[in-house]
């Protein structure tokens, strides 16, 4: 008869289980290492992953732990901004406990990079969103915030730290270069982040997202269904004008309007034949 009792070493003090196997510093630990983020008076709850983790252990049961299990692993990376007048008036407004969001990284305009979430943690970042089949794009991806209000230029030295950035995760976590994308992509009906002003065309030439050959815009063909070529490449089509004008905002943001002309259906089908 075969013995039902585990053979592998049982803990039965289950109160500290995997929770020092997972290394997360504080918020406060963070911003004592770098003395550059002035903000006063930082006021961080205890650690949230940390309490769970306790709370998920059954304190009746005997404890042998399992070796196969997963935590998420991100696929994508969706690129914001913040549309607020700080990098420390953002990071403050992820960390009231009100507000429910949050991302996993922030880039001021200086550069500094501050990552607040372990990327293997599921932050709060896409809100109501959709890529292809994907209607859950917070559980797939990592999001970084960028300080911008929306309205001026993104500076050198914050491109710059988001590049180096992006081609850590990139490699890290084998992201495909399609899979760089922004809010306003997943969630057109009601984002437009991040703004006109982004360089798309400079983020692809590094491998991350994608771009159309400028120089090779051929004639559509009259079957071409520009609907459906959205659809294929992941947006969400259900609000048609909105969609186009988040496409165009990316692609021609020289003209970010609801409607496609003969020039913008050409970028359309170069980006549909050339990735997808």
């Amino acid at each position: 008869m075969v013995s039902s009792k585990v053979s592998a070493p049982i803990q039965v003090d289950t109160t500290k289980i995997n929770v020092d196997s997972v290394v997360i510093p504080s918020i406060r630990d963070t911003f004592a290492q770098d003395a550059r983020l002035d903000i006063p008076n930082i006021s961080a709850p205890e650690d949230k992953v940390g309490v769970q983790m306790r709370e998920g252990i059954n304190k009746n049961a005997d404890w042998s732990p399992a070796i196969h299990y997963d935590v998420r692993r991100p696929n994508y990376v969706i690129i914001h901004h913040t549309a607020q007048r700080s990098l420390a008036q953002t990071v403050r407004t992820f960390q009231l406990e009100h507000t429910k969001v949050s991302a996993h990284y922030v880039i001021g305009r200086d550069g500094q990079v501050v990552q607040m979430l372990n990327d293997y943690l599921r932050s709060w970042h896409a809100g109501r969103s959709k890529w292809g089949t994907i209607t859950d794009m917070n559980s797939v991806s990592l999001g970084i915030e960028l300080d911008n209000n929306g309205r001026e230029p993104f500076s050198e030295a914050q491109i710059q730290s988001l590049l180096t950035l992006l081609e850590t995760l990139k490699t890290k976590y084998r992201i495909p270069f399609t899979n760089f994308i922004g809010h306003s992509d997943i969630a057109p009906a009601r984002k437009n982040d991040p703004s006109v002003l982004f360089p798309w065309k400079r983020l692809a030439a590094r491998g991350f997202g994608v771009w159309y050959d400028e120089s090779n815009l051929q004639p559509v063909p009259a079957n071409f269904n520009y609907v459906d070529a959205l659809r294929i490449i992941g947006y969400d089509v259900s609000n048609l004008p909105r969609t186009i004008a988040a496409f165009k905002r990316k692609f021609i943001p020289q003209d970010p309007s609801a409607v496609l002309s003969e020039y913008d259906r050409r970028v359309l089908y170069n980006l549909y034949q050339r990735y997808y």
